[in-house]
């Protein structure tokens, strides 16, 4: 196989292609570290449940957690796409940007894969165990969204929303990891995301839309069509108010209330943007949902030092 076909669609030129050994490519891909994006996302609600408790505390938040969270989002982000791979494996060699996916390819095994799968898991969980007792508990509970999140989009239009589910499940570890505890901003939090996650995932999904409509994959995307800008801007308010409420709750000042307000503003600038028929610039507003969550996590880090 040429390293052209080794490389997926959407993922070129990046260090995978240019730096790893070539053994190692094909799991790096399944861990979609060649598209770290998704990782990020994961990780953003588990840091705003850290900024939140350190508003709530008066405290900065405690760095051990922030890299924790770190390392536990990528481990686990790696996981999750090697199961969605391995179960989407017939539907991703029919859809143009999914087939050179390293199953589908046959750069990969399915045995292969879930070798690597169970290995990601147990540096997930390696990272879980460092936390307490609640927060382990927690963790746990996650793995039945996760579970059953790749078949969602062959039974609904809402795939996004279970996809919400389990992206924003970091904005229940947080706040346990600091409290032992769930408490109501936390809950809220939690809420917020999921709106968020619904917005974003909706845009990325129309880079699909051809493909998900002749194999009969169904999305938010489809659902929405010509309406899709009007109901982003719905979800994307509603993320801004409620995440606003979490906040506030938690003993958010002035700070934070600057960053909440660079955050709607950096979400109304996707919707103002959009394009739902131009497939590159849908995954450029995709990305950038990585910023906007850094730029709300910092602002509740100066907050909780202030």
């Amino acid at each position: 196989m040429s390293e052209s076909t080794g490389r997926v669609a959407d993922a070129t030129g990046n260090w995978v292609d240019t730096l790893a050994p070539p053994y190692a490519r094909p799991y790096l891909r399944l861990a979609r570290l060649d598209r770290p994006i998704g990782s990020w996302l994961l990780l953003m609600p588990c840091w705003w449940s850290t900024g939140l408790a350190g508003m709530h505390t008066g405290r900065f938040p405690s760095l051990w957690h922030i890299v924790l969270f770190f390392v536990g989002a990528f481990a686990m982000r790696g996981a999750g796409c090697t199961w969605n791979d391995l179960v989407d494996r017939d539907l991703d060699g029919r859809v143009e940007r999914t087939r050179s996916r390293p199953i589908p390819s046959g750069q990969v095994s399915v045995a292969q894969a879930t070798a690597f799968m169970v290995a990601q898991a147990l540096v997930g969980f390696l990272v879980l165990i460092q936390f307490n007792r609640f927060t382990v508990a927690t963790g746990i509970a996650s793995l039945l969204v996760v579970v059953i999140y790749p078949f969602m989009k062959r039974i609904t239009y809402w795939p996004q929303i279970f996809l919400g589910l389990a992206f924003s499940w970091g904005a229940l570890m947080g706040w346990p990891a600091e409290f032992g505890r769930l408490d109501w901003p936390a809950l809220v939090l939690y809420a917020g995301s999921i709106l968020w996650v619904i917005g974003y995932d909706t845009i990325y999904a129309h880079q699909d839309r051809e493909d998900d409509l002749l194999i009969g994959i169904k999305s938010t995307a489809l659902l929405f069509g010509e309406r899709t800008q009007a109901m982003l801007a719905g979800f994307y308010a509603a993320a801004v108010a409620v995440i606003a409420a979490a906040g506030f709750m938690a003993g958010g000042g002035i700070i934070f209330t600057i960053g909440l307000v660079a955050f709607a503003a950096h979400l109304a600038w996707q919707v103002n943007r959009l394009d739902i028929d131009d497939p590159a610039y849908c995954l450029v507003l995709f990305k950038s949902n990585r910023d906007a969550g850094l730029i709300l996590f910092g602002s509740m880090l100066i907050d909780s030092a202030v």
